[in-house]
């Protein structure tokens, strides 16, 4: 027979074997992927930043075990491979990980549903956890030391995110801490974590210096009301119930803001300056909500607020 006779039959073999290419044989049935719909994105729409608070080793073990998972692992110190940062990823991004927890942002109840997350091994404070929430709680002034970010492992977890916001259409609003999103239990990713330098390379948010000195300079004399700061804590995704209360809830999300925004003072005290950055954020990114927010502000040669 001559060969190119049996090369063509060979060839009409395989294809009997394995079929069309769009078609795709299942347990059971058969999948045509001829029909593709243009009209659909990514289901991802949260990116949730934690520290690990342990070991390398340590953190592997427990994020491999039965009960918590991420998808991404950022190692200390940061590992190369030809001379490119590794990074371990324990769940595929199309995988729903346990990361979050009982959790929520801009009303969103379980951001695992809708997230990607991101351990990065980081040693944390320099205490238990318990008696960080202890002293946070009941001695706010006390001096806790926590591990910093060196800068080869933030280029890498960069890298890795510039990747995931590109890929899933991430908002900037929508890169949040682990205490961001569950700030009455979570303290992750801390006061070292560099956000501004984040905010710098294109990643997340940041306040306007000449905004936050502006709404300063107004809440120096006419503070917001406590009820108004919960409306426009409330406003920038945490979730907090109105009450004109100092609540428990109200100190930690402010301290969780804190963290994030003015790491130099997280008491989760009312202020002016951080009713400032939380009003300069709001101006930048979602200026519709300040026209629900009635804040107090000074006319000139008037002595009270209006």
């Amino acid at each position: 027979m001559p060969r190119i006779l049996i090369v063509i039959l060979l060839g009409m073999l395989l294809t009997a074997c394995t079929g069309p290419a769009h078609l795709e044989t299942r347990n059971g049935y058969v999948v045509d992927h001829r029909h593709v719909a243009p009209s659909h994105n990514s289901r991802v729409r949260h990116l949730v930043l934690h520290y690990t608070d342990s070991s390398e080793a340590d953190s592997l073990a427990t994020l491999t075990g039965p009960h918590v998972s991420t998808h991404y692992v950022l190692p200390l110190p940061t590992h190369q491979h030809h001379g490119d940062p590794l990074v371990y990823q324990l769940v595929d991004e199309s995988r729903r990980a346990w990361h979050a927890g009982a959790s929520a942002w801009k009303g969103h109840p379980s951001i695992n549903d809708t997230s990607i997350g991101i351990e990065i091994v980081n040693g944390g404070p320099d205490r238990p956890f318990n008696e960080v929430e202890r002293l946070l709680e009941t001695d706010p002034a006390t001096v806790i030391h926590w591990a910093p970010y060196p800068e080869a492992q933030i280029e890498t977890l960069i890298a890795l995110m510039h990747d995931i916001i590109d890929r899933h259409g991430i908002h900037p609003t929508d890169v949040v801490a682990h205490s961001d999103i569950a700030p009455n239990r979570k303290i992750d990713p801390g006061p070292a974590f560099p956000w501004k330098r984040l905010y710098e390379a294109g990643i997340g948010v940041w306040p306007e210096d000449d905004a936050v000195a502006r709404y300063r300079a107004a809440f120096e004399n006419c503070p917001p009301q406590l009820e108004t700061l919960q409306h426009a804590l409330q406003a920038w995704g945490y979730p907090l119930r109105v009450t004109g209360e100092l609540d428990r809830r109200t100190a930690v999300v402010l301290r969780a803001f804190q963290m994030r925004f003015r790491p130099t003072d997280y008491r989760g005290l009312p202020d002016a300056e951080s009713a400032a950055i939380l009003w300069a954020l709001l101006d930048k990114y979602h200026p519709e909500t300040l026209q629900r927010l009635q804040y107090p502000i000074r006319r000139q040669g008037q002595g009270a607020c209006r």
